[in-house]
């Protein structure tokens, strides 16, 4: 099957509005022709000028000649700026589409889709992929289209007075152009993309230092202990610096040839008259002098054009990296979850393909309990939670909800089933009444009040002026760490599903947040199952039962006494703790 082109896919994209872009090609290549028009009635004005000195007062022409050229570079202009406004048009309406239809695309990608990507990267893509193409439609395209109307116009006058210089002028066109092709060929294409890499690169770890400002304040770090983010700066400086000096020269000699023109001109002039000036020959010299410039405008343009159709491929490529995801599938028969359980059977799965993050886990925690993942720092907690609530889908193994295989559970009777609280809750730039209804949509103020109630959250409603119809993030009204958590768990608490998973969930709560968070959980906890990852390992001393994870695999398990009476990794990391807690103490003493 025959590749489309860039083009065609952006028309594709188009709808009806394509038919703005092809009537702007159509206006700015006339608009080009147009602009040639004024040059010719120069040429008329010098040659009337050169016939009638030194009486010039016997021009009878010039004023008309000079009206007529204003007349036609006035018209140039406007129907220039009708090509541009149909460009806009159809430009801002694809690049809209092409967010559109990412941004639906995304939606239907598993939820553990962004943070494997990569939030930083993934909104380049969204945002500037497809505002490089609005860029190349609305002003490239437009500008190609005169681009090559021009050269054609220019050979037309160019021959029309005087070949022998016509040829000349060209002749920098030519060397010039080879150079320009050395230097937007597939090796260009290659440096392109790698450009855009170091970009993404670096745009993607900027995110993800900018959301570890608060560790780092805390924690008294620098830059350089962001070691990812600081390694993309340098990578990227140093691409850039070796990519300038590696342009350096054909761009030197590039710019050189183009603006040779008048050397050639020059020299033609004087092996021409070398026998003596004529008077028509003067007025073809001069003429050609002043056209000229045109020429190197127009080759500059088709260089720009050349690295934006570039560009654009690469843009096209990250879109095509996001659209080309598949989605989890979907039941042909869906089932339903008989209660809240839930069971992991064999399951592995790997990030890389290379080393396992979970390896062979089977567990079963039943309907109304609470369980608890604890263990060293990537040993599989997070992802076990993830796993659970089909973020992703193992590699190999099952995982049950209710019985049933969450594979065989419609997607949104998944969401349905299972609430999470996460160790750093987001709330979006709206009111806090409409931060909790995203739990529930279709509930009412007084269900949402009351779930602010029971999570703890009255008194953050009383301190702000409109109390829960206060927006968050505008006029200074900013929540603190355990604050936005309260909100989270009224969220949660609204949506009233059967299965609760909190993952960290009281890291960055202060003392006094903490206690009012954990009566909040409290709340939040009855009658549901409830799984949670915590460091803490004093939240988690109340739990049914605890595993313990360490290189993806379970080591043990049991209550919070039996692992302790057991002596194993458990009772090391219950000691380290309760250490932490009374140095910790001694030091505020």
């Amino acid at each position: 099957m025959k590749k489309q082109s860039n083009l065609s896919r952006l028309m594709g994209y188009a709808g009806a509005h394509r038919f703005l872009s092809y009537a702007s090609w159509i206006l700015s290549a006339l608009s080009a022709l147009l602009a040639l028009v004024p040059f010719w009635y120069l040429w008329k004005i010098i040659r009337e000028v050169l016939e009638t000195a030194p009486d010039f007062a016997a021009a009878q022409n010039l004023v008309r000649n000079g009206w007529m050229a204003v007349l036609f570079a006035v018209l140039s202009l406007i129907i220039y700026i009708a090509a541009l406004m149909c460009s806009h048009i159809a430009a801002f309406r694809i690049a809209a589409r092409i967010r559109s239809d990412a941004v639906h695309h995304i939606v239907t990608l598993p939820l553990g889709f962004a943070e494997s990507f990569g939030s930083g990267r993934l909104r380049k893509i969204i945002n500037e992929s497809s505002a490089a193409t609005e860029t190349y439609l609305a002003h490239q395209l437009p500008d190609k289209a005169a681009a090559i109307a021009t050269p054609v116009g220019l050979l037309a006058l160019l021959f029309l007075f005087d070949w022998r210089l016509g040829l000349l002028s060209l002749a920098p066109v030519l060397l010039g152009f080879l150079i320009m092709m050395s230097m937007t060929g597939k090796k260009m294409q290659q440096k392109m993309a790698e450009y855009q890499n170091a970009l993404e690169e670096m745009s993607n770890e900027a995110v993800e230092y900018v959301r570890g400002i608060p560790v780092v304040k805390t924690f008294g770090q620098t830059v350089f202990s962001f070691k990812k983010f600081k390694g993309s700066i340098d990578r990227y400086e140093k691409w850039v610096i070796a990519y300038t000096k590696q342009l350096r020269l054909p761009m030197m000699f590039y710019t050189a040839a183009i603006n040779s023109v008048f050397a050639f001109l020059i020299a033609a002039a004087l092996i021409f008259t070398r026998n003596g000036v004529t008077q028509e020959f003067l007025l073809n010299l001069i003429f050609y002098i002043i056209i000229t410039p045109v020429i190197y405008v127009t080759l500059t343009r088709i260089m720009f054009q050349s690295e934006n159709a570039m560009i654009v491929d690469d843009a096209l490529k990250r879109i095509d990296s996001v659209m080309e995801l598949r989605p989890l599938p979907e039941p042909a028969e869906p089932k339903h979850p008989r209660n809240g359980s839930v069971e992991l059977q064999n399951v592995s799965y790997s990030y890389d393909g290379e080393k396992n993050a979970l390896e062979n886990v089977s567990l079963f925690v039943q309907a109304g309990e609470t369980v608890a993942f604890v263990g060293p720092s990537g040993g599989g907690k997070t992802t076990l939670a993830n796993i659970i609530s089909r973020f992703f889908d193992p590699q190999s193994g099952r995982v049950l909800i209710g019985g049933v295989d969450v594979k065989d559970i419609r997607k949104e009777e998944l969401m349905e089933n299972v609430s999470f609280v996460f160790q750093n809750s987001h709330l979006i730039k709206a009111s806090i009444l409409e931060n909790v209804r995203m739990g529930r949509p279709e509930a009412s103020r007084e269900e949402i009040l009351e779930a602010l109630r029971a999570a703890q959250c009255m008194d953050i409603i009383e301190k702000l002026p409109r109390g829960a119809d206060t927006v968050v993030g505008t006029k200074g009204v900013y929540l603190s760490g355990g604050e936005q958590q309260r909100i989270a768990i009224a969220r949660a608490m609204l949506k009233n599903s059967p299965i609760i998973i909190l993952d960290e969930a009281t890291a960055f709560a202060d003392p006094d947040n903490e206690a009012r968070v954990q009566e909040a959980f409290s709340a939040l906890s009855k009658g549901k199952t409830v799984l949670m990852i915590a460091h803490r390992l004093s939240t988690v001393a109340d739990a049914d039962r605890i595993y313990v994870l360490e290189d993806g695999r379970i080591a043990e398990s049991g209550t919070c006494r039996e692992l302790t009476e057991r002596g194993g990794l458990f009772y090391k990391m219950w000691t380290d703790y309760q250490a932490s807690v009374r140095w910790k103490m001694a030091e505020e003493v």
